[in-house]
């Protein structure tokens, strides 16, 4: 039992590895990093790991999809939603550092006027 959850596991992992190589390469020609970035960051996290077993299913603009991909240059509405709950998952951190150290300067720090 435990060898076929194993295998099923290793499975998986090979589905995701697949899906982030592929995303990697259409990157590659539109934007070399970002979405390669993101994809690998989320793969190293362990966001991508194990069973694909939750669905999700929406309906959206068209023109939001198109634009998507058009910045993306991900072409496949799976591999589209997988790059969004990547981005979503992990924010960046640049932003959370801005918004923490908002309207704070260092003690030393003087204005000159």
């Amino acid at each position: 039992m435990a060898a076929k959850t194993a295998a099923a596991t290793n499975e998986g992992n090979r589905t995701t590895r697949t899906a982030v190589a592929k995303l990697a390469r259409k990157a590659g020609a539109i934007q070399p990093t970002s979405v390669s970035v993101v994809m690998e960051e989320a793969r190293r996290a362990g966001l991508l790991d194990g069973d694909k077993t939750e669905h999700v299913s929406f309906r959206a603009p068209k023109a939001l999809i198109e634009a998507a991909r058009r910045e993306s240059g991900v072409t496949k509405p799976t591999e589209l939603g997988l790059l969004a709950l990547a981005m979503l998952a992990q924010p960046d951190p640049t932003a959370r550092f801005l918004e923490e150290t908002r309207g704070k300067l260092g003690p030393d720090h003087q204005l000159d006027y």
